[in-house]
């Protein structure tokens, strides 16, 4: 591991809260043996990834390595609701479940669709918005499904569970129907029972929760602290909240400041839980302590800031703690762990060892003890770099596992910066001989830090995928470098212009500049371009994707007047207004801020470092090594000049059958749905879909014929013309 060698390393046992723990030997006496129907699935693909465990694992086999290259086109469905020219980009990113026979996603726009999973005939579609125009994307990845006898009667009941914006709702599965009986008229507001001022907050949640006998449990994401509750799926009413950051007397409080409860954000579950059902565990991947420029900047959150960028187990019954591992002390680098935990079973010695793999950001796989936290590889404990920000207090050490191996490149040099054409190299050579890149945790400064992978990889939300034949763990990743750099605080702006309400509110994602960093963060220089006044003016007052809404924060002359400098009016420029715009004091404790979401690109666009752009590998879970890992993906104007196989950004995951096969979509330049053999990783089948499949496909069989599903939306590529379709694919 190069990157380490000028680090001082100490080998660790392993920490879980805090005990050390032997490495390499389970606590054998607190093994369960997989339950078959947990990790794996069969006729039905009726979970978030499949089945409780997450393996993204199905048995069916009747498309195998011999025939899938004969699979076609059985039936497409288009849900109508891919984004117009001039709106927000379409991005559907959920994994379809499918359940007796009916297929269920959610449509760009949020809207809960029932098909015919054999003939992809709509049955029904609830729409959550109730007719109202919905012009900014509703990013959700899932939904979950509760079957269970109804209440007076001896007959079946079947929920769908979902969220929309701040709200999780219950549709009767049957009917499309709204089921009043849960929570208010069929609704839970997720503002509620964090303690916070629910007028104060924006909530949403874009990860299905996971169903335990008759509790939902969920997370969220948002300007609030990111608490896991659990609710009763019946009646909608919450059982139990697990304080992600800890009140006074529980478990962790002591490395926040004092107080810290009351005013901190973040430590949220966005990217979805994982349900170990035989043992009554939820494991819950928490991201980094912080929201927005908090993500970056801790001068006002001293300490390690449990559970921050952890992973924590928890009763699944009452919500207690069962162990906790903190992935990075004090996060000011964003590396929340962006995939569900996925459960494996790790073989050793000849004993069968439960375990939980979490791939990272970082491109990192830490191999834990499903039922004691305690690491089943060695870990190291390295000292790191320093923060030079005043104020500043980073961790001086931090924990990395010797075995896996990194999946992604841990520390760009110059001998790693692209050499596609001289122009390009000369180019990011002159801006990289001005950043600082010590490694994975050279903290974020005034003159930028490179970091590697970047904040959208290595592993991405589609989750890794796990092979109980074989043992074999795989993983798509990204591989390229971005940028963060801290700017000095700009004073809060008095007065009521709309150039003081956007340094304000939306210079910290968008820049002073309003340039962002598409296509997650949009370019605003020309968006009156793209979008009309109404438009904007609703978009800011409700949000849209991971954009909070700032209809509590703003007057309504504030929000006209903000639409109207982004529509380019000059008389709401700072310039030009003739208010007085005095600055708000700044709180000692807040003195800098994050500069914006950068990665670090060639002039024409491309990626500044050398290929691969995006892998895929396979992880053998026993031995720790990888049995085989490729390029991912490419671009299709480069491929055309010679330039192929450079792997490219990919967002979704794997499916594996028990016939030999890998699927997966993923890659947002070339719109291809490719098929692997596991064992091998060879290409044996792809096709090019409408638009980008951006998630996680799923295989499930109607009257013994196996099907393959994935949506077809785009997203990420700004160039290329959106979707909102599933596409089912089948043998002839």
């Amino acid at each position: 591991m190069q990157m380490l060698k000028k680090h001082s390393v100490k080998i660790l046992a392993m920490t879980t809260g805090g005990l050390a723990l032997s490495a390499l030997v389970a606590c054998q006496h607190l093994q369960t043996p997989p339950d078959t129907n947990a990790f794996q699935s069969g006729a039905d693909w009726p979970f978030y990834h499949g089945n409780p465990h997450g393996t993204h694992y199905s048995t069916l086999n009747q498309i195998n390595t011999q025939n899938v290259s004969k699979l076609k086109l059985a039936w497409s469905f288009d849900s109508g609701d891919a984004f117009g020219e001039g709106q927000s980009q379409s991005d559907m990113e959920g994994n379809p479940l499918i359940v007796d026979g009916k297929l269920f996603f959610v449509s760009p726009k949020g809207r809960l669709f029932c098909l015919d999973a054999a003939t992809g005939k709509q049955q029904w579609v609830f729409d959550p918005a109730f007719g109202e125009a919905i012009n900014t994307k509703q990013r959700l990845r899932g939904v979950s499904y509760w079957s269970g006898t109804k209440e007076g009667s001896d007959g079946k009941e079947q929920r769908i569970l979902f969220s929309f914006k701040k709200h999780l709702l219950a549709v009767n599965a049957q009917t499309g129907e709204l089921i009043k009986s849960f929570g208010q008229d069929g609704k839970i507001d997720l503002r509620e029972g964090l303690g916070r001022d629910v007028d104060s907050v924006f909530v949403a949640e874009v990860s299905p929760g996971v169903v335990y006998k008759d509790l939902i449990i969920m997370g969220s994401t948002g300007n609030t602290p990111g608490h896991i509750r659990a609710y009763d799926v019946r009646t909608g009413k919450m059982q139990w909240i697990f304080h992600t950051i800890p009140w006074p007397g529980e478990f962790g409080y002591e490395t926040w400041p004092k107080d810290a409860w009351k005013t901190a954000m973040g430590a949220n579950a966005w990217s979805g839980l994982t349900l170990d059902p035989e043992n009554g565990l939820v494991f819950v991947p928490l991201a980094s302590a912080g929201m927005g420029d908090k993500d970056f900047y801790g001068g006002d959150r001293t300490g390690d800031n449990l559970f921050g960028t952890s992973v924590v187990a928890l009763n699944a019954a009452t919500g207690k703690r069962a162990w906790h591992f903190q992935l990075v002390k004090h996060d000011v680098w964003d590396r929340d762990p962006p995939t569900p935990p996925t459960l494996i079973t790790v073989t050793r010695d000849g004993k069968s060892i439960p375990a939980v793999a979490q791939a990272t950001k970082a491109g990192l796989v830490f191999i834990l003890n499903r039922l004691t936290g305690e690491s089943l590889y060695p870990l190291q404990e390295i000292n790191v770099p320093a923060s030079d920000i005043p104020g500043e207090i980073t961790s001086p050490t931090q924990i990395m596992p010797l075995a896996p191996e990194p999946f992604a490149r841990q520390k760009l040099t110059a001998d790693m910066l692209t050499t596609r054409t001289p122009e390009a190299h000369a180019a990011v050579a002159a801006t990289f001989s001005k950043l600082s890149s010590r490694g994975p945790f050279d903290p974020p400064s005034e003159g930028g830090t490179v970091l590697l992978p970047g904040m959208d990889g290595g592993a991405e939300w589609g989750g890794s995928a796990f092979d109980p034949q074989t043992g074999l763990l795989y993983i798509n990743a990204n591989e390229m470098a971005w940028m963060i750099k801290l700017r000095k605080q700009q004073p809060k702006l008095g007065g009521d212009s709309g150039e003081a309400m956007y340094q304000n509110l939306c210079s910290s994602c968008h820049g002073l500049d309003r340039k962002g960093s598409p296509p997650e963060f949009p370019n605003l220089e020309a968006v009156a371009q793209r979008l009309s006044t109404a438009q904007i003016s609703k978009q800011i007052a409700n949000g849209s994707g991971r954009m909070p809404g700032f209809k509590n924060q703003l007057s309504d002359k504030q929000l006209a007047n903000l639409t109207a400098f982004l529509m380019g009016d000059a008389s709401q420029t700072l310039k030009a207004s003739k208010e007085p715009v005095p600055a708000y004091p700044s709180t000692k404790n807040d003195p800098y801020a994050f500069d914006g979401y950068k990665r670090f690109l060639d002039p024409d666009g491309y990626p500044a470092i050398s290929p691969p752009w995006g892998t895929l590998s396979a992880l053998d879970v026993n031995t720790g090594k990888y049995v085989w890992k490729q390029p991912l993906g490419e671009y299709p104007e480069l491929a055309a000049q010679g330039l192929k196989n450079t792997g490219s950004e990919n967002y979704g995951g794997t499916v594996i059958t028990a016939g030999g096969l890998l699927f997966i979509a993923a890659t947002v330049y070339d719109n291809q749905f490719r098929a692997f053999d596991k064992a091998t990783g060879k290409l044996l089948w792809q096709t090019t879909l409408p638009a980008a499949g951006i998630a996680t496909p799923a295989t499930y069989s109607i009257k013994g014929k196996q099907f393959v599903v994935v949506g077809a939306s785009g997203g990420k590529n700004p160039k290329a013309k959106p979707g909102g379709a599933i596409m089912a694919y089948a043998l002839p």
